[in-house]
Parts: C-alpha cells; structure tokens; sequence
C-alpha cells in the first residue's frame, strides 16, 4: 500500500494493510470452505454462509448501523428482516429476497456498488443451496448467537511463515528483564531475539496477526496486545519458558494457541485489535486500549496474573485508543485517541478529570514525567507537548523538529531524558526538562512504529514498517545492532519490502 499524503491517521494505514492482508487469506479460505460444501451436499450456515455475510453485509446491517433496520449479527434477527419480511424464503431461493438483492443489476444490488464489488456466482450459488436445503441453523448453535463471536471461536489461526517473503513491520518491541534478550512481534507470533548476536532464540506461534503492544509483568510473563484488524483483538499472558519447545533448524518453537503451559491467561477478548497497554509502576495493574469500541480495561493483579480481575472499563474517548499510561503513584490512568485529545481518568472516583485538546490532530502515544507533574503527548500534527496533569491540563511546553508524524513517547524513569519514534525515519532523544534536542538516531529507512528502553535504561531498541530492528546507546545515540527482526529474511534486503 502506497503512503499517501490523503491519509489522516498513519496508524490505519498499517490497521488497513493488516485487514486486507486478513481479508484475502479469509476470501481463500471461503473458495476453498465452498468446495467441501458442495462436495458434502450440505451447506452448512456457521461455516459457509456466515462468513459470506460478515464480509459483505455487517459493515451496513451490524447490531449497531442497523441499515434499513436490517440487523444481520445473528441468526434470529437475520432471518426477522428489517424494513421487509424474512429475507431467505427457506426451500424457495427462486423467491427469496435475499437473492434477489444479491444479484441485483441496479442500484438495489447488495453490497452497494460504492461499498464493493458484487459476490461471485460461487457464492451466491453456495447461499442458494443453503436456502434450497431449508435455510437451516446448524444443531447446538443458539438463533441468539453473536455470529461474530462464533465465528471468531471456530478460526484458526495460520501457522507463521517458516521463512519471511517480506519482513513484518515492527508494530511492537520489549527488552527481556534481563537485559539480553528482544522480543519482537511478527506475523502470528513472538519472536525473541539473542541482542548481543542478533541471532534467534525462540519464536511463540500466537493467535494475534500483529502484535501492537508488550509489557513484561514483574514475574517475567509477558502481557501481548494485538489482534486482527477488524476482526477480533485480545490481551493475553504468555511464559516464555513455559511448555515443552520444538527445535526447527536451532530454534526452539513453542506453541502459544494451543498449550497452556505458554499462553497462561487471557484477559482480553474483543471485537477488534487492541493497540496498546501499560503496567503500573509497582506492577499491580495492567490497563489496554484499542479500537471499535472505543474503552480502555484496567485490571488488577495484585493478586497475580492467574486471578487478575477486571477491575474497571473506561468509556471516555470518542475514537481509537492509540496509547495508556499510568501515573507514578497508580492512581491516575493518561490516555490518548484519535479524537484528538489527551485525558486523565481517575481511577479511584472513575471519572475523568483532565482533558488535554491542544494537538487538533489524532494523538498516538502518551506518556507521564516520573514525578508525575507532567503529561507528553505526540501525534499527527508532528509536535511534542508538555502539560499539566492536574487542573486544567495547562499546555506548559512544545517541542517540535520531527518532519512527520510522531508514533511513541518514552520518559526514561531514572534521567531526564524523553525518546520518540516517528513517521520521519528517525528515533530521537530529548531533554524534556528544555524540550531541547539532544540526539537524532538515524538509519532507519522507513517509518519507525515501535520504540523500547532496555530494564537498565541504557539501551533503546526501534523498528520500523520494513523490518529494521535498531539498538542504540542512551548515552550518547550510537548505533550498538542492527538487523532485521524476520526470520528467514535476507538481513541485506530490508529495502525489499513493499512500500505502504
């Protein structure tokens, strides 16, 4: 997908590539869903014709848009209609509505022509079969039922590539609380990467297609956040040491979807990807943010992760979550959006106290002075500001010099030193006492998504939408390492990579 200066929000275009990245593979799996259909002689409406709808008739006829009153997200309200009569005709495809609309040549046609292009005969075939067999739901499965819940309980998903094509963009990076060791999201897994060698350690097959967020708890699981964009998100906790690893050509492969021994705890199942998480400085609560449904979820682990407890969902933006932080003190939660704000909720009251609109642009990552008497926040409009986090969240510093849009915000929590990441190509190191300049780190040569400090605050790790993975000193922004974070890839080919 080609950069385009159109785009509002530089995010999506990485949520966009990932979704129509999920949607092909998932137009493939229906061709080939069709073929077991009819050679079964049945149809079967969870398997074959939910799909069909999801992809082409929820972005209209959801339980929310509800178009023509026509909600489709279960079985019972689909075959109820909206403004028209059950729209199947079970036994009767010849009289159905349905079909009528579906292989419509005017403007009645569904998917309308300006949402996308019509089904093929494949599939509206494979619909009028399951109306011609009686339009039937499928045994133990409720009319009630959340189709796309159930759909996301019945996918699987696909096993990482043992090789990389193209390398993964970095969406999300985190040191090992050993210092030794990186962990980089890939495609449908983890991959942990020796530092000192740039050599693979290990690689987790996961659920999630992109990973957007790694937070290590204080007993060295890890918590992930990801998902698929547009089809489900969630927050899980892995062991990294857990189960019993696979060696496949030197590496060890743990499987993170079906072993519970490495995927210790879910916390999270949601309708679409959740983009970002933060832990509280004493580790007692983990919060996460995302999009779709616009909340952000804190909860409580203080009595460890196998008992974390929901402690509170917060509805207080009116778009994506792009970023969360917590206050020194735990208890205040910061957070951004692509409403263009910055707030502060109180975690005790729940309530917000603060909101911060000075960006007028989407904002993607926010952090908190270790003190806890500023919020930084940075985004669209290319600028980082300083503000107040109690009152009225006075705007107290603007610090400007990225050429483009700024991802991630990191307070180093020992020196008075702030790290950004940036549409640019370019990490940066700044005095966040002046708001002064200290280091641009170049070398990069694409956007740079993900940036990390290493536990013992004297590394920085970066990657970047072609797969670079950087290590740099915080003393000083010298170049330590460099490679790129997808195995099987030409380290000398990262400028192969597609451009977005």
């Amino acid at each position: 997908m080609l950069r385009t200066r159109y785009c509002v929000c530089v995010l999506c275009a990485v949520l966009g590539l990932a979704m129509a990245l999920a949607l092909l593979l998932a137009g493939a799996g229906l061709v080939a869903a069709q073929g077991a259909a009819a050679s079964k002689g049945t149809v079967s409406f969870i398997n074959d014709v939910a799909p069909l709808l999801k992809e082409n008739c929820f972005g209209c006829h959801d339980a929310k848009k509800r178009k023509g009153k026509f909600d489709m997200s279960s079985y019972e309200s689909f075959r109820k209609g909206g403004d028209k009569e059950d729209p199947v005709s079970p036994g009767k495809p010849d009289e159905s509505l349905l079909i009528d609309r579906l292989t419509a040549k005017d403007k009645s046609r569904m998917p309308p022509k300006e949402a996308s292009d019509p089904l093929s005969k494949e599939k509206i075939a494979l619909i009028e079969k399951w109306i011609a067999e009686g339009a039937k739901l499928d045994a133990g499965l409720s009319p009630k039922a959340d189709l796309l819940r159930e759909l996301r309980v019945r996918w699987n998903p696909p096993s990482p590539p043992a090789a990389y094509k193209y390398p993964a963009a970095i969406t999300a990076l985190a040191f090992t609380p050993d210092n030794q060791k990186l962990v980089v999201g890939g495609q449908h897994e983890l991959l942990v990467w020796n530092i000192a060698h740039a050599k693979l350690d290990k690689r987790i097959y996961i659920r999630a297609e992109r990973v957007y967020a790694l937070a290590f708890l204080p007993d060295g699981k890890l918590a992930v956040a990801g998902g698929r964009p547009g089809q489900e998100g969630d927050v899980r906790i892995y062991d990294l040491e857990g189960g019993t690893p696979k060696t496949v050509q030197g590496v060890a492969v743990l499987d993170g979807v079906n072993d519970k021994k490495v995927m210790v705890k879910q916390l999270l199942d949601a309708d679409d990807a959740v983009l970002c998480l933060a832990l509280s400085r004493d580790g007692k609560k983990l919060a996460s943010g995302g999009s779709n449904d616009r909340t952000v979820n804190v909860w409580d682990l203080s009595p460890g992760y196998a008992n974390a407890k929901l402690e509170q969902t917060i509805e207080n933006h009116a778009d994506w979550i792009f970023g969360v932080a917590f206050s020194p003190d735990g208890k205040h939660l910061l957070t951004c959006s692509r409403d263009k704000t910055a707030k502060v909720w109180d975690l005790a009251a729940k309530e917000s106290v603060l909101t911060f609109p000075e960006h007028q642009n989407p904002v993607y990552g926010v952090a908190v002075k270790p003190d806890g008497k500023l919020g930084v926040s940075v985004g669209e409009d290319n600028q980082i500001r300083f503000w107040t986090t109690t009152g009225e969240g006075k705007q107290v510093r603007v610090a400007g010099g990225h050429g483009k849009a700024i991802f991630r915000v990191l307070y180093h929590p020992t020196k008075p030193i702030l790290v950004t990441c940036s549409a640019d190509d370019t990490v940066r190191i700044w005095n966040p006492e002046s708001g002064k300049l200290m280091h641009t780190l170049s070398g990069h040569s694409d956007w740079v998504y993900a940036v990390a400090l290493s536990p013992d605050g004297n590394q920085i790790a970066s990657g970047s939408w072609n797969g670079e993975v950087k290590l740099w000193k915080v003393v000083d922004g010298t170049l330590v390492k460099s490679f790129i974070g997808s195995p099987g890839f030409a380290q000398t080919a990262a400028l192969a990579h597609p451009k977005k």
